[in-house]
């Protein structure tokens, strides 16, 4: 869960699973997050619904870990 300044910068970052408290510097997350964001349509029961949810990097890895079908995975080539 993002947490924003009144200038739009983030100010906290906090993972929905755990509650942990990551790093922010400047309006920088300083450290690996997974970071969701779903617009439910008209089939589903959340129609309407906009969800959003940030996940420190050792909740993703243990929620990918009950994956029955692997996430894909590639090299980035570039870093930004």
């Amino acid at each position: 869960m993002k947490k924003y300044t009144e200038n739009g910068e983030i100010r906290a970052l906090i993972c929905n699973q755990c509650g942990k408290r990551l790093i922010v510097k400047n309006g920088i997350v300083r450290e690996g997050f997974f970071e969701a964001s779903q617009n439910w349509n008209f089939f589903s029961e959340k129609d309407g619904e906009i969800q959003r949810w940030d996940l420190c990097e050792s909740c993703y890895d243990e929620l990918i870990l009950g994956f029955r079908i692997a996430v894909e995975t590639e090299e980035q080539v570039e870093f930004m």
